[in-house]
This record gives structure tokens, C-alpha cells and sequence, in this order.
């Protein structure tokens, strides 16, 4: 079961995600916060695994929020919720950590599998609007010059490895397809997470998409 924090301030779209987050499909809401200034008090007493955060919200915004978690050595992966097609905004949230976002208004499936993903270490960026968001996080990166020195320097294996994460795969996922362990592909993202200065995952799916290892496709998944 997957212990799912919900932080929205409108109250009809925490109950529709009630709704759809289910026990049934493997899914806890173990709390809600109507904006970001409690989920840190949340996270510490509830321990969910993943939570879900809206973006635009009064007082602290899911940005500030995301940035706040950031600053702890503990705590769980964001997938960032919104309704609004605001590349600079979610762009935000990647840089202040988030592992993802995903759009208000999705099938319950994508939302149920985006939810999975990010829960289990991975990253989800919605394919409606990647494209837009990367070049707006882009544009806050260093310089692309600086960090293809770094892409030189990874092994063979650590290239195959960055490129799953860039096709959204998790750890496990890696490993059986690589058939080794699940502490050898840690090893290798710590590796490569080095070499390319990388805070998280997030960050590698980003790098991934600008250095062409993957390119985005109408799907959760990419191609």
C-alpha cells in the first residue's frame, strides 16, 4: 500500500483524488494539508511515501513548499499536481526538487501509474507539456558545453543507465533488464550523479531528454 499526502487547497479536488486513489488499487491517503505550510509537521508525524502537491496554492505554494523538504536528509518524493500550463512554474518545481509533475484532469490510470512511479524512486513528467517545461529548466541550467565534458566521462554503463532513467524505468526495473543487482545500479546512479553534478533523479530524466538519449512520446513512458 502506497501512504499518499495530499496538499491541495481546494477541497473538491482533495476529494476527487480520494476518489481515485484508492485502498482498492494500492493506495493510502494517510493526510491532506489545504497548502504547503504544514506538510513538513505532516510528513514527520504520517511518513507517507510520496507526496502529491499542488503547484499554485495561498501562502506557501508547492514550490516553497518542495524547497523546504528539499533541505531535509530524510523525506519523500513530490510529484507535482496542476491544472495550470505554466512551463515557468513547473520548471520551478523541478529545481526545487520535485520528481514530476503531472496535470489535473488525467485519466486515473496515468495518475495511479505516475503516483507508482515516483513513489518507487522514479520520475514522471507529463508528455502534454515535457517539451516545454525542459526548455524552460534548461534555461536555468549551466551551460550545455560544460556538462557534455561530464557526459565524456561516464562509462558505457553508466550512459545505459542514465538512458533507462531517462525511459522513466526504476531501479528494479534497471537491474533486471541489466541483470544485476539493485545495489549495483545505485552504484552506478551515484556514479554518474557525480560526474554530471546532478541533485536527483528528476535532474538525470532532464539531462537525458537534452542530450538526446531519449525523446518524449504520447505516453507515461518515453521512447
Amino acid at each position: 500500500m502506497i501512504r499518499v499526502l495530499l496538499v491541495d487547497d481546494q477541497e473538491l479536488v482533495r476529494t476527487g483524488l480520494r476518489g481515485i486513489l484508492r485502498p482498492q488499487f494500492g493506495f493510502d491517503i494517510v493526510g491532506e494539508c489545504p497548502d504547503g505550510s504544514g506538510v513538513i509537521a505532516a510528513v514527520d508525524s504520517l511518513t507517507p511515501d510520496v507526496i502529491l502537491m499542488d503547484v499554485r496554492m495561498p501562502g506557501v505554494d508547492g514550490v516553497q513548499a518542495t524547497r523546504a523538504l528539499r533541505q531535509r536528509d530524510s523525506r519523500p518524493p513530490v510529484l507535482a499536481l496542476t491544472t495550470f500550463d505554466d512551463d515557468e512554474v513547473l520548471s520551478g518545481m523541478l529545481r526545487a526538487g520535485a520528481s514530476g509533475f503531472v496535470l489535473k484532469g488525467v485519466p486515473a490510470e496515468d495518475l495511479h501509474r505516475a503516483v507508482r512511479e515516483v513513489a518507487d524512486g522514479g520520475a514522471w513528467l507529463d508528455p502534454a507539456v515535457t517539451g516545454r517545461v525542459l526548455a524552460a529548466y534548461r534555461s536555468a541550467a549551466p551551460p550545455r558545453a560544460g556538462r557534455d565534458a561530464g557526459l565524456e566521462a561516464l562509462t558505457s554503463r553508466e550512459r545505459e543507465v542514465l538512458a533507462l532513467i531517462g525511459h522513466g524505468e526504476t531501479n528494479t526495473e534497471i537491474a533486471a533488464r541489466l541483470v544485476v543487482s539493485e545495489g549495483t545500479v545505485k552504484t552506478h546512479i551515484n556514479h554518474l550523479f557525480t560526474k554530471l553534478q546532478l541533485r536527483d533523479r528528476a535532474a538525470a530524466v532532464v539531462f537525458a531528454f537534452d542530450h538526446d538519449l531519449v525523446t518524449p512520446s504520447p505516453g507515461g513512458r518515453n521512447d
